[in-house]
């Protein structure tokens, strides 16, 4: 886990360098989502570029698909394609590397970004595996602001209603969106009883940084049956530099060279912080 972790702030600076090479990007949101990821390729899901055409594999779409500079650093990391590639051609013109999820690159289910249609599209594909006899599972990841859109209320109710146990949903509740805080642009601190309202079992990650914690959450949903597993992750937007941390402004943002400069540098003195633990 403390290889993973440090891990986590390598690939951090791939995003920081991504973003500054294509000139645009969703940092604020790769940070705190990145762990998450990590930790579902890296220790959680059965998918390869070995296996990714196999009918048995595990699922995952990237519900919140702004935040695709994260997803193409951790596909890179798992050897889908190279990563000096993506980095290269991010958001250029031509590029397959566009600004969010291209199902064109291996080992990305589908195309997303229109914010509510990551679970719908999962309970369709965790659905589809019950009635297959498969054993494979669903996983995606959805944003604390996309839950204002009344698809994902939809999808929750379908998924507990089928006892979609092969289901396991993610919001990276980091807190902020591009307008601001979630609780002034449209509340939902009752989250946990929201989702076990739908008949959801529900875990909380009191740091969904942790990739510790985020792995042990991932076991429980594994071991949870007759239900979909909700995982709230607690997340910070921005994680790994007080530049960004906690602050709205960089939902959507490229770094000067000052703060590329502070940025590297937090990066770097997190990850030995985390070898030294």
């Amino acid at each position: 886990m403390e290889n993973l972790t440090a891990f986590s702030f390598d690939l951090r600076k791939k995003v920081v360098e991504m973003i500054r090479e294509g000139g645009g990007g969703h940092i604020g949101g790769d940070m705190s989502v990145i762990d998450i990821l990590i930790t579902l390729y890296f220790k959680q899901m059965n998918i390869s570029p070995q296996n990714m055409d196999d009918p048995d594999r595990d699922r995952f779409v990237l519900s919140k698909g702004h935040s695709v500079e994260a997803y193409y650093a951790v596909l890179a990391a798992k050897g889908f394609f190279p990563m000096e590639e993506v980095i290269a051609n991010f958001s250029k013109f031509g590029s397959k590397y566009i600004g969010h999820p291209n199902n064109k690159l291996p080992g990305i289910e589908m195309n997303s970004g229109s914010l509510g249609h990551g679970l719908p599209v999962c309970i369709g594909m965790a659905l589809a595996g019950k009635m297959d006899k498969k054993d494979y599972r669903v996983y995606t990841v959805m944003g604390d602001g996309e839950l204002a859109e009344g698809s994902v209320w939809e999808g929750a109710m379908a998924a507990g209603h089928y006892k979609l146990d092969n289901l396991c949903a993610v919001i990276d509740r980091n807190r902020l969106q591009i307008s601001g805080c979630t609780e002034d642009v449209m509340a939902h601190d009752s989250q946990i009883e929201r989702w076990k309202s739908f008949g959801w079992h529900v875990v909380n990650v009191e740091n969904g940084n942790s990739i510790e914690q985020l792995n042990a959450a991932f076991d429980e949903a594994k071991a949870a049956k007759g239900q979909p597993t909700l995982v709230l992750a607690n997340t910070t937007k921005g994680f790994g530099s007080s530049v960004m941390e906690n602050k709205a402004g960089w939902h959507h943002h490229v770094p000067s060279e000052e703060e590329y400069t502070q940025i590297m540098a937090d990066l770097d003195a997190r990850k030995e912080a985390a070898l030294h633990e």
